[in-house]
C-alpha cells in the first residue's frame, strides 16, 4: 500500500482513521489470560500476545481431544473445533486459553485465525465480521483481530446504509496491513468492483454486433445516453444514434430509468466500450421513398437547422432535405436566416431525389421559377393540364387559354373581374386598348379594331 501523501486512497484512509484506535477496538473482545503452574510450553507469538503451540493428537475421550504439547505436558481441545475427527498422531497448532488441573485448555480455531492473520497480505481476500460503526466507517473483526473499513470503501453504492451491515460477515480485500501496529484496513467495494468486472466480461462474451438487447437508461450526457445492459455492463448510445430524427438534447428523447431496446453496433473489448443504437430499430424513411415522393411534388416541412449554404427541412419523420440558398427566393439571398428560421413550416417543391445517396433537394420556387405562394406563381399541374389539351389553334391557343384560365383563377382569388364578366359589358374601350388576339391556326395575329 502506498504511503505517499498525494495518494488519494491513502489520504482517504488516513482521514477515516483519524481518532480511531484500532488496538482499543481489538482489546474489547480479548479473553483473559490464565496463568498456569509451571508456565506454558514455548511457542511462537501471535497478534495480541497469543502464542501458537505445536501439539500432537494423543487420543479422543468423549467430546475432548487429548493433545501432547511436550514431555509430561498435555492439553485438551473440543472435538467440535475439528471439521472431522482427528487421527492419533495428527499435528496441529493451538492457542492456550487457560489451565484446568493438569490439562491446558486449547483452541485450534483461534490458532487457525492467528495463522491466517500471519499470511494476510495487501490484496488478500478475508472474511470479516462487522462489529460496529464509527464516524469514519465500519469496525470489523478478522478472527480475533480488529480491522477497519472507510465509509467510501463499503460499497459501490455510495448511499449504502452502514448501520444495516453490523453483525454481517463480509468478504473484503486487504488495502493495508501493519502487524506491529495491529492495523488492518479493508475494502468491500474492491470486491464488488472485481465481481462486477467478472460479470461484465461474462455478459460481454455473449454479445455480438447486430444483436438486439434490452437495457435501462442509466445516465444522460450532452453527447448521448448510457444504458445498463445488466451484469455490470454499460453501453453508450451516441446522440446521432438515438433516432432518425434530429436530436439536439438526448434528455428530450430518453429519460433516466427508462427501459429501452437497443442494437449492438460495435464492441471494443480492449477498451471495454460498447456502441449502441436505437435509430437502427426504427423504419428507414428512405426505403421506398420514391413511392411517396417524386420530382415536382409539393411537400410541407419544418426547418430543423440553418447552414451557410441553405437550410435543412424535415418533410417526414427522419427524412430531411436541403433547401439550397439558391432555391430560397427569386432574388439573391446572402443569409438563409433572412428568409427562414428554425421551426418554420414551409411549403416546398421536390427538386431532385436520390434514394441511393439519401439526398433530397428542395425548392421554394415552382417549376417555372416563380416563388411558391406568390402572385406570379402558376400551379404546375394547371400548366401541364393546359399544355396537354389538344386544340385547333396549336401552342398559341394553348398558351392563351392557359393565361386566361390562370388570370381567371387569380381574379376569383382576389375578388377582381373575370373575362366575360357581365360587369364589363357596356363599358367603352379605354384609350389605346387593343382587342383580344385570336389565333388563326398558323400562329399569326389577326383581327381589327371595332
Amino acid at each position: 500500500m502506498s504511503g505517499r501523501a498525494d495518494d488519494p486512497l491513502q489520504r482517504e484512509i488516513d482521514e477515516a482513521l483519524e481518532g480511531v484506535d484500532l488496538q482499543a477496538m481489538g482489546a474489547e473482545d480479548e479473553a483473559p489470560r490464565v496463568p498456569g503452574r509451571g508456565g506454558p510450553p514455548a511457542g511462537r507469538s501471535g497478534p495480541g500476545g497469543d502464542r501458537l503451540y505445536r501439539g500432537v493428537v494423543a487420543g479422543i475421550s468423549g467430546d475432548d481431544v487429548i493433545v501432547e504439547l511436550g514431555p509430561r505436558m498435555q492439553g485438551v481441545v473440543s472435538l467440535a473445533e475439528f471439521d472431522e475427527p482427528p487421527k492419533v498422531g495428527d499435528v496441529q497448532h493451538f492457542v492456550l486459553r487457560g489451565r484446568e488441573d493438569d490439562l491446558w485448555l486449547l483452541s485450534m480455531r483461534e490458532a487457525q485465525e492467528i495463522a491466517a492473520w500471519d499470511e494476510i497480505e495487501v490484496g488478500s481476500l478475508v472474511r470479516a465480521r462487522v462489529s460496529g460503526q464509527n464516524q469514519g466507517g465500519l469496525e470489523l473483526k478478522i478472527g480475533r483481530n480488529a480491522a477497519f473499513m472507510p465509509a467510501s470503501q463499503v460499497s459501490i453504492d455510495r448511499d449504502a446504509d452502514l448501520a444495516s451491515l453490523i453483525g454481517q460477515t463480509l468478504t473484503c480485500e486487504v488495502l493495508e496491513i501493519d502487524r506491529g501496529r495491529e492495523r488492518c484496513v479493508v475494502s468491500r467495494r474492491r470486491v464488488e468492483e472485481h465481481e462486477r468486472f467478472e460479470s461484465a466480461q461474462e455478459t460481454l462474451g455473449r454479445l455480438s454486433p447486430g444483436m438486439v438487447v434490452s437495457g435501462k437508461v442509466g445516465r444522460i450526457e450532452s453527447f448521448g445516453a448510457f444504458v445498463d445492459l445488466g451484469g455490470g455492463l454499460e453501453g453508450l448510445i451516441h446522440v446521432s444514434n438515438l433516432s432518425r430524427r434530429r436530436i439536439d438534447d438526448p434528455a428530450d428523447f430518453v429519460s433516466e430509468g427508462q427501459e429501452v431496446q437497443v442494437q449492438v453496433l460495435e464492441i471494443k473489448e480492449d477498451e471495454h466500450r460498447i456502441a449502441l443504437g436505437m435509430k437502427q430499430l426504427e423504419p428507414d424513411p428512405w426505403e421506398h421513398v420514391e413511392q411517396r415522393l417524386h420530382v415536382d411534388a409539393m411537400v410541407t416541412g419544418r426547418v430543423t437547422r440553418l447552414v451557410d449554404f441553405g437550410a435543412f427541412v424535415e418533410v417526414e419523420p427522419g427524412l430531411e432535405g436541403l433547401l439550397h440558398v439558391s432555391q430560397m427566393s427569386t432574388e439573391r439571398v446572402r443569409r438563409p436566416a433572412d428568409v427562414v428560421s428554425v421551426g418554420d413550416e414551409v411549403s416546398l417543391r421536390v427538386a431532385a431525389i436520390d434514394p441511393s445517396a439519401e439526398r433530397l433537394s428542395l425548392s421554394r420556387l415552382d417549376m417555372r421559377g416563380a416563388l411558391i405562394g406568390s402572385d406570379d406563381a402558376v400551379d404546375s399541374g394547371l400548366i401541364e393540364e393546359v399544355l396537354a389539351k389538344p386544340t385547333e389553334g396549336g401552342l398559341s391557343t394553348n398558351l392563351g387559354a392557359l393565361f386566361q384560365k390562370a388570370l381567371g383563377v387569380r381574379s376569383r382569388e382576389t375578388g377582381g373581374e373575370q373575362p366575360g364578366d357581365p360587369a364589363r359589358k357596356g363599358r367603352g374601350k379605354r384609350r389605346g386598348e387593343r382587342p383580344p388576339i385570336e389565333g388563326n391556326g398558323n400562329g399569326a395575329e389577326g383581327g381589327a379594331d371595332d
